[in-house]
């Protein structure tokens, strides 16, 4: 499969001004010179033409005209894939698209597996597999925030420390195999004490690394935040005022959202997937206890919940129970229609956390920029720093850095018991093969299939 020829379309399918078609491998040129047809003076085939070099011309199938294009031609190795590569600027659309990939499938290119352009790029060692990991999470970005974590870790910055990690616990490793390959020399004090530093900094460098984690998975894939309260406490007109546009239907009739909405908001850079719920209440017909039934579904589910109470009125029973039964879930109060004489009061809390609370008046939007701080206040404590950007790892690498940390956690111990010396290199071993996962150094097809089947096909 690595020596195939691969195409396919780069840009997202349905009408556009452009579409891009990308054809990588061996014969990538050959297969173009097939069904291209170049028009003008300068132009040229691609087997002919210069590398990095933009050719004007028609592709034709069976001596027909299928479309007018651009070609960019790029010779390997100053590729993406590090190989042969020609970019089709084509006429967007399905049909111009489907036709000019058909074209070239039927002259010898293969339909290109998804993510197999990157899989190809790292197999080819033109970027590792954590950067690779960062093209997808560059394409799925939902903020600035996260586009700027994809785009350190794509720069490498994650990647050099993973390989300093690496270097460090192979160089440890190399110094206890010595001495096993000497066994009449034992490790004088001050090489075990040397040794133990050494393991010992990786541990806290590990440390550093996994505290990240959390807010690596949160810029990738956003918090789910349901908005829950009873019917009409203005819970549609909160998601509405927080989309920034009327997305849920707004009615004084109670029980209006029969079902869940889910969209995502950029909330001070974070994204943040906001699911409007049924309100809470007794069910009066089937299709209500169905919306209520997903809404508690969706409460399992969130890690946040934006309890909205109406302020105009006194607290019910209701409202009380739903006080107590979300007590243990991470939330905030939305006192809603503050524009109205206050009338509610909140019960005293039994917990030692007083929940977070926010005023706002969902009708006018007054308070919700104080909601949106209060959110994320919530679910990022402290400031966003660049460095926190260029190392937050997802939840891959989590798994991997936690496996080398218990296990040189446990050569360490060895060392200090002075046990067999064999029993701490394999338990080195072990570690720089999980720190090495991250960066592709010790991989498996199955980890790779893993990876790269969650990209798209033509990237």
């Amino acid at each position: 499969m690595f020596s195939d020829t691969i195409v396919a379309i780069a840009t997202p399918l349905g009408e556009g001004g452009l579409a891009v078609i990308r054809i990588s491998g061996a014969q990538a040129f050959a297969i173009t010179d097939q069904c291209f047809q170049p028009v003008g003076k300068t132009s040229l085939k691609p087997t002919v033409a210069p590398t990095h070099t933009i050719q004007y011309g028609k592709i034709l199938r069976d001596g027909q005209v299928v479309d007018e294009v651009l070609l960019a031609v790029l010779r390997a190795p100053r590729t993406f894939t590090r190989e042969d590569t020609v970019e089709i600027s084509c006429h967007g659309g399905l049909l111009p698209t489907k036709l000019v990939l058909d074209t070239l499938l039927a002259h010898g290119a293969r339909m290109a597996e998804a993510g197999e352009f990157t899989k190809r790029a790292f197999l080819n060692g033109r970027i590792d597999l954590a950067q690779a990991e960062a093209v997808a999470d560059l394409i799925h970005s939902r903020t600035e925030l996260a586009l700027a974590a994809a785009n350190e870790q794509l720069a490498g910055k994650l990647s050099q420390r993973i390989n300093l990690l690496r270097d460090d616990l192979m160089l440890t490793m190399a110094h206890v195999e010595a001495h096993i390959d000497f066994p009449d020399e034992d490790i004088s004090p001050d090489t075990k004490e040397d040794l133990l530093a050494r393991l010992e900094k990786g541990v806290v460098f590990m440390d550093e690394l996994l505290r990240t984690a959390n807010e690596g998975q949160l810029l990738r894939r956003g918090i789910r935040a349901a908005i829950i309260g009873r019917p009409n406490a203005g819970k549609s007109s909160l998601l509405n005022q927080l989309l920034g546009r009327d997305r849920a239907i707004v009615s004084p009739i109670a029980g209006t959202t029969r079902d869940t909405i889910e969209e995502t908001a950029n909330i001070r850079g974070l994204p943040v997937v906001f699911i409007d719920t049924a309100g809470l209440r007794e069910a009066l017909d089937e299709i209500e206890v169905e919306g209520i039934r997903r809404s508690r579904e969706s409460l399992a589910q969130a890690e946040l919940i934006l309890h909205v109470l109406d302020a105009s009125e006194p607290l019910t029973e209701a409202d009380k129970n739903y006080l107590t039964e979300f007590a243990d879930k991470k939330r905030i109060l939305v006192l809603n229609k503050t524009d109205l004489p206050v009338k509610l009061e909140l019960p005293p809390t039994t917990s030692n956390q007083q929940p977070a609370t926010s005023s706002v008046c969902s009708l006018s939007g007054q308070g919700i920029e104080g909601l949106k701080d209060a959110i994320k206040a919530l679910v990022w404590a402290g400031e966003i720093k660049a460095e926190m950007l260029q190392v937050a790892i997802n939840s891959r690498h989590q798994d991997a850095l936690n496996r080398a940390r218990g296990t040189t956690r446990q050569a360490a111990d060895a060392l200090r018991a002075d046990a067999t010396l064999e029993l701490v290199a394999m338990d080195l071993r072990i570690a720089a093969n999980a720190v090495g996962e991250i960066v592709g150094k010790t991989t498996t097809e199955d980890l790779l299939d893993s990876i790269f089947s969650t990209f798209c096909i033509g990237k």
